[in-house]
């Protein structure tokens, strides 16, 4: 059974990524080997499909263009760089799961701060919340409280 083959504009769509990204990705070398017919346009198979999903992520991750790159460099270079590879993905594993502990902490902080100005607004005023106990909280609220050291009054 033969591969299928996508055009750039398919691929483009599949990805929801403009055009002008995928072959700006390809003049970086990111992308390592796109076939073209003999009139120059671009054939995409489904290995490329999932390479480029992986540079999406890569890039979502927060890796560089030139840390993509040398990603790139690594895997063209076979199973001699597994090692390398796996350091650099763990790396971005690791950071990104730095800062889903403060995105968590932030959005903890944010939600008490909701529960507050809502509980203010029904009462008219930020005494209301303000100066309720701890006991009086909702549960939920109370771990927030907490969690994020919002002192009492």
């Amino acid at each position: 059974m033969e591969e299928k083959r996508y055009t750039i504009g398919q691929v483009s769509e599949m990805l929801n990524m403009p055009s002008s990204t995928l072959r700006y990705y390809e003049s970086k070398g990111l992308l390592p080997s796109i076939e073209r017919t003999e009139g120059g346009i671009r054939i995409y198979t489904e290995e490329d499909v999932g390479w480029m999903r992986l540079i999406g992520h890569l890039k979502l991750s927060g890796m560089t263009l030139r840390e993509i790159r040398e990603f790139t460099s690594l895997y063209q270079k076979g199973d001699a760089t597994i090692e390398e590879r796996r350091a650099l993905v763990h790396k971005r594993r690791d950071e990104l799961q730095r800062q889903l502990a403060e995105l968590q902490s932030t959005l903890d902080y944010i939600t008490y701060k909701c529960w507050f100005y809502d509980t203010a607004a029904e009462a008219g005023t930020c005494d209301a919340p303000r100066n309720m106990k701890d006991s009086q909280l909702p549960a939920e609220i109370a771990a927030l409280k907490r969690r994020c050291q919002i002192a009492s009054p």
